[in-house]
């Protein structure tokens, strides 16, 4: 007799408070819903606030990606004034966002996703004991290395911006202050520590030798090539993860979205990756066909968001975020919207980034097995190659003697949009803005992206559409789940807009 269970789960080492349940048939997940279960609404507390208010009051939105929401908040209002922002403020703008990638893609790997390296379920593992010497949460030498130099790396916020996270140094125009001859060594010092440690503890090699892996076969021949490569806590990760078959887990929509990030300031020595002026380059993709990007195509749905309904997709500019909290009533389930790009979910983030810069590795590795739980956190390790460069020579361009300020004057009328990359992918800011008040306000990050519910079309999300196929052997131990969940290093502190009493760790119905 075919038996099913529905599986709900309250995960835990994601930001903020994310719930996925499961239909089971035959020990592997058939369908598959992913809710956001806390409401905070920071589009309504914008309404009605000074135009320069989202520089302070966005930055909270997170506390891992805040710089990226100042971001956000400052282009828009670039955007909306027709600001210029001089090449140095440019330069240091960026450095500052990179410093918050470089570590959040450390951090992540290696405090949140190999923890599960260590569940009981790969206990038989040869690799096992090596597993547990690295990777023990508080305990494992690679994550207290992790804490420390990752700590460290966010001192270049710090010193840009005064502390991290929730800064607010970056204002339309440029940045609110200049930055001394000193601070640029100090943060000159600090990148070149971080990356001679980057190189000796997670790549086993420097930079430039993992930029040379350009495609599948390099790959094997860079993990061949060298005790130092294969011991490495990236020749680990692929011989760990290969081992326990991430390759075969976590196939999702295979759509990817990038709105392009990081512009290349005038004089730059710094070439992108692609055109439009930016290192990292905007663009959607269907697999590896890479298209040009279009802001006008993103729209949000909330069909199964508990909001106010609309037909179809609104875009940003015209959204509404009207919370309808309706239980279990008609088919919603989600404090996040449903966002969509040609009507299409997509997948935003490292993996998204590598297929815009035309990477050959990944394009060879998409090619092979589509996107998957093992393609997808290898990129988020190996990101870092891709920035630091970048950041070190920005950091040598930049002049402590140099203007960071523009004044945009006045801004009281107009809309405006910032687009940019936080550690997880394509974050947005839309805003709009009568007599110096916000009339208008519309946030989407990425992981509203990623795990989003289902849309009008009752399409799934991407997190949903990626758990469809995995084995479940133990339902008791769903550590397959969470491999797929994590991969998309989830943030739903920035993607729901309370947790009900009586919650259980778990919940099973069964069904005969």
């Amino acid at each position: 007799m075919l038996r099913k269970r529905i599986l709900t789960i309250p995960l835990n080492r994601v930001e903020g408070d994310l719930e996925i349940r499961v239909e089971l048939e035959d020990g592997h997940v058939v369908d598959a819903w992913s809710s956001g279960t806390m409401f905070r609404g920071f589009e309504q507390i914008m309404v009605g606030r000074g135009a320069l208010d989202g520089l302070v009051i966005t930055p909270r939105v997170c506390g891992i990606c805040s710089t990226a929401h100042l971001t956000a908040a400052s282009r828009a209002l670039d955007h909306l004034a027709g600001a210029t922002v001089l090449p140095d403020a440019v330069r240091v703008r960026n450095v500052a966002l990179m410093a918050e990638h470089i570590q959040s893609d450390i951090r992540h790997t290696f405090l949140m996703f190999t923890a599960d390296f260590v569940n009981a379920a790969y206990r038989k593992q040869p690799l096992y004991a090596e597993a547990v010497r690295r990777y023990t949460p508080f305990t494992g030498e690679t994550v207290r290395e992790a804490i420390h130099e990752t700590k460290r790396i966010l001192e270049v916020v710090a010193i840009v911006g005064g502390q991290w996270p929730h800064s607010s140094y970056m204002v339309p125009g440029g940045l609110a202050s200049a930055l001394s001859e000193a601070g640029l060594a100090q943060c000159r010092l600090l990148l070149k520590h971080y990356i001679h440690w980057f190189e000796q503890r997670i790549l086993g090699c420097s930079l430039q030798r993992w930029s040379a892996v350009r495609t599948a076969a390099d790959l094997e021949a860079w993990l061949d090539e060298s005790r130092e490569h294969r011991d490495s806590d990236l020749g680990f990760f692929i011989r760990y993860a290969r081992a326990i078959g991430l390759h075969k887990l976590g196939r999702g929509h295979d759509n990817f979205l990038s709105y392009g990030y990081l512009d290349l300031p005038e004089g730059t020595a710094v070439k992108g990756f692609g055109k439009g002026g930016m290192l990292v380059p905007a663009g959607f993709a269907r697999g590896v066909k890479v298209s040009a990007f279009d802001p006008a195509r993103i729209s949000e749905h909330v069909a199964h968001s508990w909001f106010v309904d609309y037909p179809g997709g609104k875009h940003p500019f015209q959204g509404q975020t009207q919370p309808y909290a309706s239980g279990s009533e008609g088919g919603k389930y989600s404090w996040a919207k449903a966002p969509r790009y040609m009507d299409l979910p997509a997948e935003t983030g490292p993996l998204a980034e590598m297929i815009m810069c035309r990477n050959g590795l990944f394009r060879d590795l998409m090619q092979k097995d589509g996107a998957n739980v093992f393609v997808r956190q290898l990129a988020r390790i190996v990101r870092p190659v891709l920035l630091m460069p970048a950041m070190e020579a920005w950091l040598g361009e930049a002049r402590g003697d140099s203007r960071f300020y523009c004044s945009p004057g006045a801004i009281t009328n107009g809309q405006g949009y910032g687009l940019t990359h936080a550690a997880r992918g394509a974050l947005g800011h839309w805003v709009k803005i009568a007599d110096g008040k916000i009339t208008h306000y519309q946030i989407i990050t990425p992981t509203t992206w990623h795990a989003s519910p289902r849309d009008t079309n009752d399409v799934r999300g991407s997190i949903e559409q990626a758990l469809v196929g995995a084995p479940l052997p133990d339902p008791d131990n769903p550590v397959e789940l969470g491999h797929v969940i994590r991969s998309f290093d989830p943030c739903l502190v920035c993607t729901v807009h309370s947790l009900s009493r009586g919650r259980t760790l778990r919940r099973l119905a069964l069904e005969t």
